[in-house]
């Protein structure tokens, strides 16, 4: 059974419209106005090995906050989706992703329960490129973290370019995630049978 989940979510301040496929191959279709998320969600969409189109159409005449924080409540409502009654995944996984001074750890549990531990040393309002803020990096895990029901902790041990040490996050968090969602067994990994 194909674990995919077409998603449109739609509000005052967004369109997002998102087809995932779990069990892709890295194929990215992806625009949300913001040059860098994109490039941030490619790089995941290509390291977690998931399929993902994409398209947002945000209020970015007020900034970026609201496209990128409803892009990760999408994509987490689709993960969530497509994962279903969760059996046989591996459920936890942890990756550590350097990107030359960077080094980024993820750990995730894919465990139903919506947590995001996060910590960077990056200022919150530094800029990367012309939209996005080092900040919204956190904004997006969160969201995803909720709406896709799992646990993240997301640790920046260090960088010095904050391009750097974002891409390393987003490149950390898919290859946890890939991992995480690997089929390995045929049970829901819980002691209570559900997760």
């Amino acid at each position: 059974m194909p674990r995919t989940a077409k998603i449109d979510r739609k509000t005052k301040e967004t369109r997002i419209q998102a087809t995932l496929n779990l069990d892709g191959t890295g194929v990215a279709g992806i625009e949300t106005g913001i040059p860098f998320f994109d490039h941030m969600l490619e790089a995941f969409t290509l390291h977690a090995g998931f399929d993902l189109t994409l398209k947002a159409d945000g209020d970015l005449q007020v900034d970026a906050h609201h496209t990128v924080e409803d892009t990760g409540i999408v994509l987490g409502q689709a993960a969530d989706r497509a994962l279903g009654d969760r059996k046989g995944i591996r459920r936890y996984a942890h990756f550590h992703a350097p990107l030359d001074e960077a080094l980024a750890r993820v750990v995730v549990d894919i465990s139903g329960r919506p947590y995001l531990h996060y910590d960077s040393p990056i200022r919150y309002e530094t800029r990367i490129g012309d939209h996005y803020q080092a900040g919204l990096t956190r904004e997006f895990l969160r969201a995803f973290a909720t709406h896709a029901r799992l646990t993240l902790h997301v640790d920046l041990i260090r960088a010095e370019d904050p391009h750097h040490g974002t891409e390393a996050i987003y490149k950390a968090f898919a290859r946890a995630m890939k991992e995480a969602v690997k089929i390995d067994g045929k049970q829901v990994p819980s002691t209570k049978g559900s997760l």
